[in-house]
């Protein structure tokens, strides 16, 4: 099972874009980003203005994931 919060944490990391910079954009916390690491599933919404901000498509790497299956 694909582990979304490790998608958004390595799509961080590979835009070289920092904890901080993500809390700033979502208007929350350092600790919220970390919380959203740890999570295996995640609310649409969130999702959706997490891939805005970081310019990447989360959907459709579920999807792809699914089409794994």
């Amino acid at each position: 099972m694909i582990s979304i919060g490790e998608k958004i944490k390595d799509e961080l990391c590979r835009q070289e874009r920092g904890v901080s910079w993500l809390a700033e954009k979502l208007g929350c916390s350092r600790m919220a980003v970390y919380r959203i690491f740890e999570k295996n599933s995640i609310d649409t919404h969130l999702l959706y203005r997490i891939g805005k901000v970081l310019n990447h498509d989360f959907f459709r790497d579920l999807t792809d994931a699914f089409e794994e299956v």
